[in-house]
């Protein structure tokens, strides 16, 4: 979750000043695991057909790609260019992997029911042109509602293979239930509050589902997902049927000191948990991240040379509020097809 109206919290990170004091992390829920929904297609989806098209672009033709091709899916007011115009993408450029990024409105500020759409759009459309299966890979809230999509469009699940988050805010965080109390927020912000409706929903029933590989990379050092440690981080993964993993960065190399901004792009940690993820059946596996990646400045893809230049326009776009959704004092109301269900 990025901060939208909590823009102290975005200043501080742009200052590249970490809160500390992560107040102690609730018990993970206790939700048994939900039996597999049957094959249906879930509700029509609202927005605009074009505005779908649109919000999907590949760095080229998905039809005959030799890999399940890569959803990238940016974090709150960030764009895909933004987030991952400069690290990840470049990194799957040179490794020859099919990729598409999805554009979410208001740079992803606006109501996450609604950027579900643009994700269940983006899977069914690469799925169908690759006629393979499509592995998501997604930064603080782009590594959360893909779980949206898929847990009210249930025919999506057939179609993923991995889900892979980077500090995903699967649980929220207290940093927006103050902030959003005090003041009118986003309406993203408002359901990334860690006691928000939007994520209760979310949770229930089951966080995961049988079929699927869940891969949450995430950080000790995290300001924005608070609380974000052991033994039950916001941004891990509970319950539910599908085979789960979730690696601190800090597991791998305990030295790492990477916050929220730094794991969604140009850390090496994480950006190797992403790669064994989509390298091998399953989830990743911290016993197999070379120790050798903790000795890494940068990840691949992120270029030494205007890395400063890179870095510093994402954590200003971050913190400008032109372009997001208007501040409101509530979050939005659940969807129908999340009420009467």
């Amino acid at each position: 979750m990025r901060a939208g109206r909590v823009r102290v919290v975005v200043a501080a990170v742009a200052a590249l000043v970490l809160v500390g004091g992560a107040p102690a992390s609730a018990a993970p829920p206790s939700v048994p695991g939900a039996p597999s929904a049957p094959a249906r297609s879930g509700p029509e989806l609202s927005e605009p057909k074009g505005d779908l098209a649109a919000s999907l672009s590949c760095n080229g033709p998905l039809r005959g790609a030799a890999r399940d091709p890569i959803l990238l899916v940016p974090g709150t007011t960030l764009t895909p260019e933004v987030n991952f115009g400069w690290n990840y993408q470049r990194a799957f450029d040179a490794l020859g992997w099919r990729w598409c990024a999805v554009t979410l409105p208001f740079d992803a500020t606006g109501d996450i029911q609604v950027a579900g759409e643009y994700v269940v759009h983006a899977v069914r459309t690469m799925a169908k042109e690759s006629r393979r299966d499509v592995d998501v890979v997604g930064y603080s809230q782009g590594g959360m509602v893909p779980r949206w999509a898929l847990r009210w469009w249930p025919d999506t699940r057939a179609l993923v293979d991995d889900v892979v988050g980077l500090s995903p805010s699967n649980h929220g965080t207290v940093v927006a239930d103050a902030a959003c109390a005090a003041a009118d927020c986003t309406p993203a912000n408002h359901q990334q509050a860690s006691q928000s409706r939007f994520l209760a929903a979310l949770n229930s029933g089951a966080e995961t589902f049988a079929g699927i590989d869940y891969t949450v990379a995430y950080t000790v050092a995290d300001e924005i997902v608070v609380p974000n440690t052991p033994p039950a981080p916001s941004s891990a993964l509970y319950t539910g049927e599908g085979t789960i993993a979730n690696i601190a960065l800090q597991e791998v190399c305990p030295a790492n000191a990477a916050d929220h901004f730094a794991i969604g792009s140009y850390d090496p940690v994480g950006y190797a948990i992403v790669v064994d993820a989509l390298e091998h059946d399953g989830p990743a596996e911290r016993s197999r991240i070379s120790p050798l990646t903790c000795a890494r400045l940068f990840q691949p893809g992120v270029d030494p040379a205007t890395f400063a230049a890179d870095y510093t326009a994402m954590v200003r776009y971050a913190g400008n509020s032109e372009g997001d959704a208007a501040e409101v004092p509530d979050e939005p109301p659940l969807a129908p097809y999340v009420r009467e269900r």
